[in-house]
C-alpha cells in the first residue's frame, strides 16, 4: 500500500521519514547513491589533495626548523585541537544516541563515525608536539615524575583513541560491506571483502555487533574525556606559571561535547545541499540536535564562568596574570569572539523553539560554534606556547601576541584539506549512510493517521 504524502508547511519542514518506504527501497537507492562517482568528486579530491601536500610540506618546514622555539609551535598545538575538539569528539554523537537507544539518529549515524578518519592525520601534528614540551623538573605537571611522562602516557592516550574509533567505524559498516561485497565491483568489491570479516547476518553475529558497539561506544567516551584532559594539561595549563584550575579540563571537555554536535548538524546540512542525501537529513535530526546545541552553550558558560569568577575575585597576582593572558590581554580579541560564537549566538538563537524547530538556525548556530572553537583553541593554546619561562609560581611577563607566519597558514590550509579529504575517501568506502540500521528502523515504524496529518509510529523491541 502507498503511504500517504505528508503535510508540510515549507520545504523546509521535511520529516525525517521521507526517504524509500521499504527497507529493500531504502538499501538500494543508499548502495547507488554510494557506488556513484562523479566528475565533481574526483575534482575535489586532486585539489584537496594537492592542498593537503602543500600542508606537508609546511609541516616538514616546521619540524626542519626545530623544537627550541616552543612559541613557532602554537598554532599547530591550537590545530591539534580544534581536530580534537571537532572531527575525533564528533563519533560521540552517534555513541551517545544509540546508547539511549533513540531511532531519529541512525541516518546520521555513519555520518558521525566517519569523522574518526581524522583522527588519524591528528597524530602527524601529535608525535612533533610532544618534542616541544619542556622537561618537567621545575614546572607544576600533573605527573609527579613518573618515568616517561608525560610523552609515553599522552601517546598511548591518543592511539587508543584513534584505534577505538577506527573499530567503530570497522564494526558498525560490517554488515554494509558485506552488501558491497556481493554488488560492488573493481578495487571496492576487494576493500569490501576484507572489511565485511566474513559476515553472513546470522543471529549470533549480530548480537555480538550491538554488544561490541555498546563496550567500544562506552570505551570511546571514556578515552576521549581522558585525552581532553591529558591535552588540556599538558599542552596548556601546565605551560602558564600560576595557572592552577581543576575545572579547566572538564571545560575543554565540554567544548568537545558541543563541538561534537555542531559538527554533526552543519555535516548533515552540507550533506544536504551538495550531497544528495536531503531525504535522509529532515527536520527531526536539526531539531533534536539542536535542543543539545543549547544545553551544551549554557554549561559552556557554566564551565567558563565557574574558572573566570574564582580568579577574578581571588585577585592574586598569578592569577590576575594568567587572565591577562588567556583573556583580557594579547588574546582579548579571540576570547571575545569565542565568547560571543560559543555562548552568545547559539544561545540566542536556540533559546526560540520556532528556531530550534527548523533547518537553518540551528545550522547557523553550529557555524557559529565551529568557528568560536577555533578562535578558543587559538587563544589557549598560542598564548600558553608563547610563554617562555615556565617554572616558577606566576607570570614574570605577558608574552606579546603572536601571529602566524606563512608556514602556519601552509599547515593549516594543508591538514584543514586533509581532513576533508580523508573523509570524502573513507565515505567512498564505507557507505556514508548506514544501510542496516535505516533499514532496520523502517522495519520498526510505521505511519499511520492522526487527527489530520501523519505521523511515524516506531516501535521498540528493546
Amino acid at each position: 500500500m502507498q503511504r500517504p504524502h505528508l503535510r508540510r508547511t515549507s520545504r523546509e519542514h521535511e520529516l525525517s521519514f521521507a526517504f524509500p518506504d521499504t527497507p529493500a527501497e531504502a538499501g538500494k537507492d543508499i548502495l547507488s547513491r554510494h557506488l556513484r562517482l562523479t566528475s565533481r568528486f574526483w575534482k575535489a579530491f586532486w585539489v584537496l589533495l594537492l592542498l593537503f601536500g602543500v600542508g606537508l610540506l609546511g609541516l616538514a618546514l616546521r619540524i626542519l626548523g626545530g623544537f627550541d622555539d616552543r612559541a613557532a609551535w602554537g598554532y599547530e598545538a591550537a590545530l591539534f585541537a580544534y581536530l580534537l575538539t571537532t572531527a575525533q569528539s564528533a563519533p560521540l554523537v552517534s555513541i551517545a544516541m544509540r546508547i539511549v537507544r533513540n531511532h531519529w539518529r541512525r541516518p546520521l549515524a555513519r555520518l558521525s563515525e566517519v569523522f574518526a578518519v581524522v583522527g588519524i592525520l591528528n597524530l602527524l601534528l601529535f608525535f612533533p608536539l610532544l618534542m616541544t614540551l619542556p622537561p618537567q623538573e621545575g614546572r607544576k605537571s600533573m605527573w609527579f615524575g613518573w618515568p616517561g611522562s608525560p610523552h609515553i602516557y599522552d601517546s598511548l592516550a591518543i592511539i587508543f583513541l584513534v584505534l577505538c574509533g577506527l573499530a567503530i567505524l570497522l564494526f558498525t559498516s560490517m554488515p554494509d560491506m558485506a552488501v558491497l561485497r556481493e554488488q560492488a565491483s573493481g578495487r571496492l568489491k576487494g576493500i569490501a571483502r576484507r572489511l565485511s570479516l566474513g559476515w553472513v547476518g546470522s543471529g549470533r553475529e549480530w548480537k555480538k555487533l550491538n554488544l561490541g558497539l555498546g563496550y567500544l561506544g562506552a570505551l570511546y567516551f571514556i578515552l576521549l574525556i581522558g585525552v581532553h584532559a591529558l591535552v588540556s594539561m599538558d599542552f596548556a595549563m601546565s605551560l602558564v606559571p600560576g595557572w592552577i584550575d581543576s575545572i579547566f579540563p572538564a571545560f575543554h571537555a565540554l567544548s568537545g561535547l558541543q563541538s561534537a554536535v555542531a559538527t554533526i548538524i552543519f555535516s548533515m546540512f552540507l550533506m544536504r545541499a551538495i550531497g544528495g542525501y536531503r531525504e535522509y537529513f529532515g527536520l527531526d535530526q536539526f531539531w533534536a540536535l539542536s535542543k543539545l546545541l543549547l544545553a551544551f552553550s549554557l554549561l559552556w558558560f557554566y564551565f567558563w564562568w565557574s574558572t573566570f569568577w574564582v580568579y577574578w575575585y581571588g585577585r592574586a597576582p598569578s592569577e590576575v596574570s594568567v587572565l591577562k593572558l588567556i583573556m583580557f590581554g594579547p588574546y582579548a580579541v579571540p576570547f571575545f569572539l569565542s565568547f560571543g560564537l560559543n555562548f552568545v549566538v547559539p544561545f540566542g538563537l536556540m533559546l526560540w523553539n520556532v528556531a530550534r524547530r527548523s533547518i537553518k538556525w540551528p545550522t547557523i548556530a553550529a557555524a557559529s560554534i565551529l568557528v568560536g572553537t577555533f578562535f578558543d583553541r587559538i587563544r589557549l593554546y598560542v598564548s600558553a606556547f608563547s610563554v617562555e619561562d615556565v617554572t616558577g609560581h606566576a607570570l614574570e611577563s605577558i608574552p606579546a601576541t603572536h601571529f602566524p607566519d606563512l608556514i602556519d597558514v601552509l599547515i593549516y590550509v594543508g591538514f584543514f584539506s586533509g581532513s576533508i579529504l580523508m573523509y570524502m575517501v573513507a565515505s567512498k568506502v564505507v557507505p556514508i549512510i548506514s544501510m542496516w540500521e535505516v533499514k532496520e528502523w523502517l522495519r520498526l515504524r510505521v505511519v499511520r493517521t492522526f487527527l489530520r496529518t501523519e505521523v511515524a509510529v516506531v516501535a521498540k523491541p528493546e
